[in-house]
């Protein structure tokens, strides 16, 4: 019986630089066309508060390009070893059918979290304007819960999962059947969300559709996945944001995406 040990790929930073390239191109690409949908919508919906009027289709629609902006770039270490796994069995149309249905997992994973996300801002939404004072300590706990969740134990495994591929590709090689490269995906993709939900939570107070704060949680998602000392600045943003919940009494500036409530109070 062949053993997962004997499926398993080598190391990504171990592959040739002309077996890396066209996974790493074709995922960045991708991104970048998120970013161009996602940059062109946010001009013309604005960073309101709540699902600014969208209804359920259309968010979960532009969730998911949203998250193939942020989150594609940092998917890539995963991506490029499944390929390299698929590449020993599956040739053309073939390989790329299969690594579409492993993206396709992916992303569906983060869709139903999207659900969760539409659900979470209309609760929002009514919220401030049953109680538009509230606000501004809506905004302080999404940020001490973000900020809190950074420093547990469950974040930390999430975040060794997605930064160590390898030792995911050795789990993945006893997944089976046709929908294995489906089921690798969303698997993978629910530990993405187990990483980075705390992350995605405070677009909440900072506007779903505000382009800088999606670029600085992408950057963030990144380094935390990529980079050597990812796990210290996991710790080092939870850090941050425990710290603007402290400050966002005094300047309730720093929730645009709960502004829209606030200024309404200010105006009865």
């Amino acid at each position: 019986m062949e053993t997962a040990h004997a499926e398993a790929p080598p190391a990504a930073a171990s592959l040739p630089l002309r077996q890396l390239a066209p996974t790493w191109v074709a995922l960045v690409a991708l991104a970048a066309l998120a970013w161009a949908v996602t940059i062109r919508q946010a001009n013309g919906i604005g960073a309101g508060p709540g699902t600014m009027g969208m209804a359920l289709p259309l968010f979960l629609l532009l969730w998911v390009v949203m998250m193939s902006a942020m989150m594609f770039p940092s998917v890539a270490p995963i991506a490029i070893l499944w390929t390299r796994a698929i590449r020993g069995r599956s040739q053309g149309a073939v390989m790329l059918g299969r690594m579409t249905s492993f993206l396709g997992g992916y992303l569906i994973a983060w869709a139903g979290f999207g659900l969760l996300a539409f659900v979470a801002l209309l609760g929002t939404q009514r919220l401030v304007e049953v109680t538009p004072d509230g606000a501004k300590w809506l905004g302080v706990g999404i940020f001490v819960v973000a900020g809190l969740y950074q420093l547990t134990p469950l974040k930390d495994a999430c975040l060794r999962h997605c930064r160590s591929p390898m030792m995911a590709l050795l789990h993945y090689g006893n997944f089976k059947g046709r929908t294995r490269d489906l089921r690798v995906g969303v698997h993978h993709g629910l530990y993405c969300v187990g990483c980075c939900w705390g992350l995605m939570l405070v677009l909440v107070a900072l506007g779903v559709m505000n382009i800088a704060a999606m670029a600085a949680l992408a950057a963030v998602i990144f380094l935390e996945k990529l980079w050597r000392h990812g796990a210290g600045l996991s710790r080092a943003v939870g850090f941050a944001f425990l710290a603007i919940a402290v400050l966002v009494p005094f300047f309730p500036s720093l929730l645009p995406g709960l502004r829209g409530a606030m200024m309404t109070t200010r105006g009865m």
